[in-house]
């Protein structure tokens, strides 16, 4: 066998004998309020970093190039204030808590994007690295690593992905070390006319009998092809038929991607659009049981600049801010993240989900305009001193505000979380100890986040 087979054979073999150094549901993992409270995980990833001083955490007495253009309205939690262009968020308020003192030191949207989805700083902070095999991995992979679970044909699911940054993928949405064996299942655009996965319906002339004959087929040309130098890709294609045959033998599955089985009404509810039908399709899959999943919106962190389609906008709003926020961002965001977390309160699955709103960091308190980008009217710059996220469900206390920020928004003057802190909260929340260890394919103990539950989310 050649050389480079041989190596290739050699690394799949550690890969498979990967085993957790210290188990993630070890008995000794910690019981803190939240732990355990949460079948599902929903991350609704703002592609591009939403602007936390014109939505969330609002300066009315700033000076006005950093107040903004946009007025604040009350909510359902006393004495908070939203944008007044999110009344149906602020509806629904007192389903939320808004965490205000996030912050991290990371600049650039690919390596922190990557950051919001590992929970890890890339070597290359600031910057905008394409994605690497020696990438940590995304959560939903390393969740697939500790917990695989029977449920449902993977463990988690990135919908809208993969997240653009701009036009291509970013770093930190795959199985990185851990390879394509635990990568998520990722689907595009579940708004399309083809639906949320093309052809899962089954065909009247190929019977369960004749799948099996092909499989057979296919299994004795695997055996053939083992014997190439073409080994890994092999393996990892082998991979992805036996999740598509997974996929195709199971009516439950095919029922959870069928948004066709929805109301009109439910769907317009959420938003005919890409993000908003990924919403809708994420609570059918945490009806389904599927433990984490990943909604990208928007798809692009900053589409408008090759497209008048608001469906390609994204949330990096250097300039025409207050135009892109106020006509093409806030409606469908308002709509659409509304009608998720009613949806998950009306039917009961809200207490055992935790919905997570994040994106990669906020936008700078001063208003300017940037000649280097696209646009006639000022916006902000990225900043990740302080920014806001929304956290709600699985225990989570309702109606409340955690940390606070300076009187312009610049700076975190509480206890400051960073994404390595939701990262934990997040497996704390499924029952699983942040803490807890698992082996690379090169035998070294990694924990699974090096941040701790964000506490005061439970009060």
């Amino acid at each position: 066998m050649p050389r480079r087979a041989w190596l290739r054979l050699g690394s799949l073999a550690a890969l498979a004998s990967l085993s957790p150094a210290r188990s993630a549901d070890a008995a000794d993992a910690p019981r803190a309020p939240g732990f355990g409270r949460a079948k599902s995980v929903v991350l609704v990833f703002a592609n591009g970093g939403q602007s936390h001083i014109d939505m969330w955490d609002m300066k009315p007495t700033a000076p006005l190039d950093v107040r903004g253009a946009f007025q604040p309205i009350p909510t359902r939690i006393s004495g908070v204030s939203f944008c007044e262009h999110m009344p149906q968020i602020a509806a629904v308020a007192d389903r939320l808590t808004v965490v205000r003192s996030m912050s991290h030191e990371d600049l650039d949207h690919g390596s922190a994007a990557y950051l919001a989805l590992t929970g890890c700083y890339h070597a290359r902070r600031s910057s905008n690295p394409p994605p690497s095999a020696t990438d940590a991995p995304t959560y939903g992979a390393v969740l697939r690593r500790v917990r695989p679970t029977p449920r449902f044909v993977s463990d988690a699911v990135h919908l809208n992905g993969p997240a653009l940054i701009p036009f291509e993928a970013g770093p930190g949405q795959n199985g990185g070390f851990l390879g394509r064996a635990f990568e998520p299942l990722v689907i595009g655009d579940p708004a399309g006319a083809a639906g949320a996965i093309p052809g899962l319906d089954p065909h009247v002339d190929l019977p369960p009998a004749r799948m099996d004959d092909r499989l057979t087929l296919k299994q004795t040309l695997d055996r053939e092809l083992s014997r190439l130098d073409a080994l890994q890709p092999a393996y990892e294609m082998d991979g992805l038929y036996s999740q598509a045959r997974a996929m195709l033998a199971s009516p439950q599955v095919r029922a959870a991607f069928d948004l066709s089985a929805e109301t009109a009404a439910m769907r317009e509810r959420y938003g005919r659009h890409r993000s908003g039908q990924s919403l809708l399709l994420a609570r059918r899959l945490v009806a389904a049981g599927v433990p984490y999943i990943n909604v990208i919106w928007n798809h692009s962190n900053r589409g408008q600049d090759e497209s008048d389609d608001t469906d390609q906008f994204g949330w990096d709003t250097h300039n025409d801010i207050f135009t892109a926020l106020r006509d093409r961002l806030l409606p469908r965001f308002d709509q659409s993240f509304s009608a998720f977390i009613t949806d998950l309160d009306h039917r009961g699955l809200l207490d055992e989900t935790l919905v997570v709103c994040m994106g990669e960091f906020g936008r700078a308190p001063r208003v300017a305009l940037e000649p280097r980008f696209a646009g006639a009217t000022p916006g902000r710059k990225h900043w990740a001193s302080a920014y806001s996220i929304v956290v709600a469900g699985a225990g989570v206390q309702r109606g409340a505000v955690v940390g606070a920020t300076d009187r312009l928004g610049a700076e975190a003057v509480t206890d400051r979380y960073g994404p390595w802190d939701v990262a934990a909260t997040m497996f704390h929340a499924l029952g699983i100890d942040p803490h807890a260890h698992y082996l690379d394919p090169l035998g070294r103990p990694l924990a699974i986040t090096s941040g701790k539950p964000i506490g005061a989310l439970y009060g």
